[in-house]
């Protein structure tokens, strides 16, 4: 079962850490959903933590990473703008996909965790 946490409140600017129990080695993603808008994707890494793919508009800012000793996978957000602001779900892929486009595919996930809310004050 996956389970997002680390969210908050944090002023433009700042940084936060989400982080997600993962499932095994797992092709895991985090995707977000602002107000009104529909969910996108953020970020996904590979079961080994080698491969990492980012949406265009958090590359230089967020970074993936995942400890499978922990079981865990996590969202280093910097530089956040108010335009981060969303709740922010991990979701997990037994059966990786196999284009890197797909990687932003909602459908190709199988689990999905709670959400967790960020909110970047201006």
């Amino acid at each position: 079962q996956l389970q997002a946490s680390g969210g908050g409140l944090v002023q433009a600017g700042g940084s936060l850490r989400l982080s997600c129990a993962a499932s095994g080695r797992a092709f895991m993603g985090w995707f977000r959903q602002a107000p009104g808008k529909e969910r996108e994707f953020v970020a996904a890494i590979n079961g080994y933590g080698n491969s990492r793919y980012y949406a265009d508009f958090v590359k230089g800012r967020f970074t993936i990473s995942r400890d499978n000793a922990k079981n865990t996978v996590y969202l280093q957000m910097n530089s956040l703008k108010p335009e981060d602001t969303a709740i922010y779900y991990c979701a997990a892929s037994q059966d990786p996909p196999f284009y890197s486009r797909d990687y932003g595919q909602e459908n190709e996930y199988d689990f999905w965790g709670q959400g967790t809310q960020v909110t970047v004050s201006s």
